[in-house]
């Protein structure tokens, strides 16, 4: 697993064959959050912002292990406005909501991880990628983020 970081910026995680890559998208979103200064969050609206950051890394590292035969990689692009998430799988087909199977299923899991994501995401889509498609979202930045210092 490789791990490459721009401090101001963008944090780029090599995820192809890595385990348990829900886990590591996670941990290594959270150090993210935290260089940039959205973690600790100081008001219950930076928390949140914080905890909807984690799971929508969850849901879109957890399809692409569903429906895209793993994830590749997962990079972070963060600014004053927006964080932009980006994760890359090996499956050519975009992404569909399932709201229809989902609703014929009742009681069944499964089905809602792209529902979650159109709710929390400002906005989000995909595009073709040169082995596969990137699933991308973004969120606005909560109000007290600031750019951090260069190490």
């Amino acid at each position: 697993m490789e791990e490459r970081r721009s401090p101001d910026r963008t944090w780029y995680l090599v995820l192809d064959g890595a385990t348990d890559v829900v886990t590591r998208s996670r941990d290594f979103a959270r150090r993210a959050l935290a260089a940039w200064h959205w973690l600790p969050a100081s008001t219950q609206a930076g928390r949140d912002a914080a905890e909807d950051v984690l799971l929508l890394v969850s849901e879109v590292v957890s399809n692409a292990c569903l429906h895209g035969g793993g994830p590749s990689a997962l990079l972070l692009d963060c600014d004053e406005e927006r964080l932009r998430i980006e994760v890359t799988d090996g499956n050519p087909a975009p992404p569909v909501p399932l709201r229809s199977r989902a609703a014929s299923r009742p009681g069944q899991p499964g089905g809602h991880g792209l529902v979650i994501v159109d709710r929390l995401a400002r906005r989000w889509g995909s595009r073709p990628a040169p082995d596969g498609k990137c699933v991308w979202l973004e969120v606005s930045a909560p109000g007290a983020v600031t750019r951090p210092e260069p190490r």
